[in-house]
């Protein structure tokens, strides 16, 4: 028989080397056991070199032991197309690391009694959280885009004793209907606040989310909205999740034609913005809206590290910089009307020049008319 017990124990243990996360979050997720909202077959893909997929029938010990450690557990490909055995695909919904889960609702700080909206219901598990946080005087309301997911959701909370409002729709609106709420908590990734949420909260409400410009390291945001109708906030750590599906960058094509392909070289080795601090992570994507990634694995020719650029709203714009042992050049290869390498370059200066600020320097004001992110203070803009 699986001693739940000491896998809660341990679990918990582990969320917190820090000291940063609230008596009050871990009790609420030693309350709601994270097994109920795991299906028997899950996709994860950080545990081991490649990804694999754990199954309750067929190895329970590995599925339980995954459960409650922080591994993130992916249960949708491909939003619904591909099965999670195909393990083939884009992942597009998961119950996410307990860390990082912990971390928000620790920023969040729920209140009994308050009144809650969350967007992306995913698993439910989060939901369930919610729920025991504010008691039984509190509302959760809890959107869900992708139905199937949403059913399954509805179901996991059902049989764990948990009743948020749910609703199947965007959540980029809101629910006005159910407003005005003192929480808004975001379990995807952002790269442009809505501002509807800001307006169905009340004064003094705290919104929390994953800001996912996706350029090196994410980060958690922590807005609060003020009486003038904007929602001031700070970055005050690290925070990925999937992207909310009306955000998602646009899948990138080959160059329009020759001229649109540059074959250059640069000085400066790749790896230094590829390795940078998440303070240069996040003033490069304000000032650029450029996103990165990089692969680190031998070719034909040997050693090679590579990173990529691209530009998430223009399917044609893109460059990769190569760096080899030994070389005190580096390839660069672009395509489209932007120069990504050249912009990226000049951001990271930029930020060298502001005396190398960390993350927690930085801030967004959110208004109607959209969102600003600044350095040390609102009257210090960045971009």
């Amino acid at each position: 028989m699986t001693d739940v017990a000491s896998l809660m124990d341990r679990l918990i243990a582990g969320l917190d080397p820090d000291g940063e996360i609230t008596d009050t979050v871990k009790q609420a997720i030693r309350a709601v056991p994270r097994h109920q909202f795991i299906p028997p077959v899950g996709l994860v893909s950080q545990k081991k070199d490649s990804a694999y997929l754990i199954d309750r029938n067929a190895d329970p010990d590995d599925w339980w032991d995954t459960v409650y450690s922080n591994e993130p557990i992916v249960t949708q490909l491909n939003d619904g197309a591909t099965t999670v055995t195909e393990m083939i695909g884009g992942y597009t919904s998961s119950s996410s690391s307990p860390w990082t889960v912990a971390n928000l609702l620790t920023l969040l700080d729920p209140d009994p009694g308050n009144h809650i909206l969350e967007v992306g219901t995913g698993t439910g598990w989060t939901s369930a959280l919610l729920c025991h946080l504010v008691g039984e005087h509190g509302q959760v309301t809890s959107i869900e885009v992708d139905p199937a997911v949403a059913q399954q959701a509805a179901k996991n909370l059902a049989d764990a004793g948990a009743r948020p409002n749910l609703i199947i729709g965007d959540g980029t609106l809101g629910c006005p209907e159910r407003a005005p709420y003192d929480r808004v908590h975001v379990t995807c990734g952002i790269r442009t606040v809505p501002y509807a949420w800001i307006a169905q909260c009340r004064i003094g409400a705290t919104i929390v989310m994953p800001f996912c410009p996706n350029f090196g390291n994410n980060h958690s945001l922590r807005l609060v909205v003020c009486p003038d109708g904007t929602a001031i906030g700070r970055f005050p750590g690290f925070a990925s999740y999937m992207m909310l599906r009306a955000q998602r960058s646009v899948p990138q094509r080959a160059a329009r034609g020759s001229r649109d392909k540059h074959y250059l070289t640069t000085h400066v080795d790749p790896r230094v913005i590829a390795h940078a601090p998440a303070g240069a992570d996040l003033a490069i994507a304000a000032l650029t809206g450029v996103e990165s990634s990089s692969t680190d694995k031998p070719d034909e020719d040997g050693k090679l590290f590579r990173l990529w650029m691209c530009d998430p709203r223009d399917s044609y714009s893109w460059a990769a910089v190569a760096w080899r042992p030994g070389s005190s050049e580096y390839e660069v290869y672009q395509v489209g009307d932007r120069p990504l390498w050249d912009e990226v370059l000049d951001a990271y200066f930029r930020w060298v020049s502001w005396g190398q600020p960390g993350r927690d320097r930085f801030g967004m004001t959110v208004t109607p008319s959209g969102q600003q992110i600044w350095l040390d203070s609102p009257g210090r803009l960045v971009a």
